[in-house]
């Protein structure tokens, strides 16, 4: 084959600058105000709206090395944490420019490698006095806000998805007031520079009948006109505030569950929208969500009907995370995003055929089979190895003629009627012949069934997997599964055309849909990922234990750090490799290589305020961030500021605020492990394409490259 060769470690550095080419695109994703972005097919002149990066690379046709590697550090980040990505490619760019900065002023690439990566893992050490314990961050929050009104819908009922039918259980709504005291504290001091969080807040309200101290916020009664007044400062605030909570485990009426364990018992369940969606109702788990929402408010009410519904059954587990495997979405075009809602059981889209069976399913309990696999003639399962040196002309030979398949497509028929099997979730693709048939036949056949739905409808109805219906025998088949067609909030069946939504689920089932509505087609996957985002936040965030201060405040306390470290006259660490480097080079280049680090943060400090128009250009945005470090400086204790900061409402406040002296009861939260590895991934995506010395390219372009404006610097090998 032949083979092109050029050299990539010049002071100008290919890959580095196709890196920063690419993460430049995603630079307006960062921060809760995204600047979406449109993706056309040119294949299928289709567009859709994303303000995803792992979205973004992905749809781009990328055909350089730099350009895949950073793909795949994207999409590993993505499949891990579902959040990150935006910080993780802006960064990519970032550090790459600032490296190539470093090539061209003659640094040595041991040095910079070396310097750079004891940096970060300086920094990473410096910022855990940041991290906040959940049951902190939740005690914070709910002493700090004032519960909203519940929504109500324009009829007067609270929101729910309106599945009524005869079997369904009744919601009831449970509420009760209390009253809550605002005492003011005193200011929080810090010694030297301890940044134990708990030294910067005092114990909130614990209970329903103790007063104990709050954290100074603005307090104002729900109704109330009046201007708010602020407490902790020596101004006593109401000191009756009426709040209302519903489903509350402490003061719930006994037999009235929001779930059953009974078979036959399928009730709906909430929109996010309702007095369901409770802040506090479940253990501070509103509050959290909303903290690490971003501004996703719409997610957030889902969330919170999703957390009020499973705080009941974790009650029995003594779990407190969120089960993420009894949850699925379905979009559904043609309705508004007031919507969106919450159901109970699986919702999926059917076609009219099949709903036509469905509405003959009334009423009833059906049979269900569950398929881990494709229901198609030529399916075999993984692993299934076909004799060596054997050619298969046909399968199942029909002598009497036909169509090919028909044969196994009436046997696959008369198993199922032979176990009066009525329902088919499968976890694969099904074969379109067999699902006319079986619509004929009056059997509901749903595809493309997440695993993790399939494990739920086994374990309410008794179902056991199988392969094969071949398989099949009397004891793989549940019972207790219902299907009806889904309705909206309002009551109403929804007939949208080719696709209608129906609503599938059993006694006791342990698994939630969200509903997500939209007018827009090119919208729908963008909901679906900004809730899965959501959701995963939250899980990491209780999977940790701990959070970060959000809003730039990690981020200006890894800036000050750096600035300290390069003034110093010794290395930051005792990496071998740093060691080994003659003395000349730590006291020439420590100082360059840690700025160019910390130039990477403080542009990414200045782009989140341009976005978040809390400047209006980036000189004015270093300005403010430069102010803020050299406060920060000069009182000592640059964490303790940060958290005072925070506490207060934000970290990077610019002096034209209306009120900068107010706290403010909004706080921002960011998932400790999957910031950090943003962080790590950035970097050594970054290093690695700064120590690739060549780039060697094999196949039959040589004619393409021969043509190619930088034929110059390839030389054939």
């Amino acid at each position: 084959l032949p083979m092109a060769f050029r050299d990539a470690n010049a002071r100008r550095h290919i890959g580095l600058q196709q890196l920063s080419s690419l993460a430049s695109t995603g630079r307006t994703f960062l921060g809760p105000m995204k600047s979406h972005k449109f993706i056309v097919d040119e294949i299928t002149n289709q567009s859709s709206l994303i303000c995803s990066a792992a979205r973004l690379i992905g749809s781009l046709d990328l055909t350089n090395a730099a350009g895949q590697l950073l793909n795949e550090t994207i999409q590993a980040q993505n499949k891990e944490f579902k959040t990150g990505v935006s910080t993780l490619l802006f960064l990519v760019g970032v550090w790459s420019s600032a490296v190539v900065e470093c090539l061209q002023q003659n640094i040595p690439v041991p040095a910079i490698v070396s310097l750079m990566s004891e940096g970060l893992s300086s920094c990473c050490e410096r910022i855990q006095c940041l991290q906040i314990p959940i049951p902190d961050v939740k005690r914070e929050l709910c002493s700090s806000r004032v519960r909203p009104k519940a929504f109500e819908s324009k009829t007067g009922q609270a929101g729910h998805d309106g599945l009524t039918n005869p079997w369904n259980l009744p919601c009831f709504q449970r509420d009760f007031s209390a009253t809550e005291e605002a005492i003011p504290i005193n200011s929080c001091s810090h010694q030297g520079d301890d940044c134990n969080f708990k030294k910067c807040q005092v114990s909130p309200l614990a209970g329903f009948g103790s007063a104990k101290p709050a954290l100074a916020s603005v307090v104002k009664a729900v109704g109330d006109k009046s201007p708010p007044v602020l407490s902790g400062r020596g101004v006593p605030a109401s000191s009756c505030l009426t709040r209302k909570l519903t489903h509350s485990r402490h003061f719930s009426t006994p037999g009235k569950s929001r779930f059953s364990s009974q078979q036959g018992n399928f009730q709906p369940y909430w929109d996010g929208m309702g007095p369901s969606a409770d802040l506090c109702g479940c253990c501070g788990l509103g509050h959290l969500a909303v903290a690490l929402s971003h501004g996703n408010q719409t997610s957030v009410k889902l969330l919170q009907s999703i957390a009020a519904h499973q705080q009941e059954r974790a009650e029995c587990s003594g779990s407190s995370q969120i089960n993420i495997a009894g949850i699925a979405t379905c979009c559904v075009l043609g309705l508004p995003e007031s919507y969106s809602c919450v159901s109970p059981g699986f919702v999926t889209l059917v076609s009219p055929e099949q709903a036509m069976v469905i509405k003959h399913f009334a009423d009833k309990t059906l049979r269900v089979l569950l398929v881990d696999g494709d229901l198609t003639e030529q399916y075999r399962h993984l692993g299934f190895n076909r004799p060596r040196n054997v050619r298969t002309i046909l399968e199942h030979p029909n002598p009497q003629g036909g169509r090919a398949g028909d044969t196994w497509l009436s046997r696959m028929l008369d198993i199922l009627m032979s176990f009066e099997v009525n329902l088919v979730l499968v976890k694969g693709n099904v074969c379109e012949d067999f699902m006319e048939r079986s619509v004929s036949s009056g059997i509901l056949v749903i595809g493309c069934v997440a695993r993790d739905v399939l494990c739920a409808f086994g374990a309410a109805t008794g179902a056991q997997a199988v392969t094969y219906l071949s398989q099949l025998d009397a004891s793989c088949v549940g019972n207790g599964a219902r299907a009806e067609l889904w309705k909206a909030r309002d009551g109403r069946a929804l007939d949208l055309g080719e696709l209608i939504p129906a609503r599938i689920g059993a006694g006791g089932i342990d698994l939630l849909t969200v509903v997500l509505t939209t007018a827009l087609p090119s919208k729908a996957q963008l909901l679906e990922e900004q809730f899965w985002t959501l959701l995963y936040r939250l899980h990491h965030a209780l999977k940790d234990g701990k959070v970060f201060p959000g809003g730039g405040a990690v981020e200006l306390l890894c800036l000050s750090h750096i600035q300290a470290l390069a003034e110093q006259p010794e290395p930051p660490g005792n990496d071998k490799a740093m060691r080994e480097l003659p003395s000349p080079w730590l006291a020439e280049y420590k100082s360059v290589v840690l700025q160019a680090l910390g130039s990477g943060w403080k542009r990414y400090l200045s782009v989140l305020l341009c976005n978040t128009a809390r400047a209006s250009s980036e000189l004015e945005a270093g300005t403010l961030v430069d102010h803020h470090l050299q406060t920060a400086a000069a009182c000592g204790s640059p964490s303790a500021y940060i958290l005072e900061e925070f506490r207060r409402g934000g970290v990077l406040r610019s002096g034209s605020d209306p009120f900068p002296d107010q706290v403010t009861d909004v706080k921002v939260c960011d998932n400790v492990a999957a910031k950090t590895e943003a962080w790590r991934r950035a970097l050594d995506l970054v290093l690695l394409v700064l120590q690739t010395d060549a780039e060697i390219i094999t196949g039959s372009r040589r004619s393409q490259i021969l043509n190619s404006p930088v034929s110059s610097e390839f030389m054939f090998l």
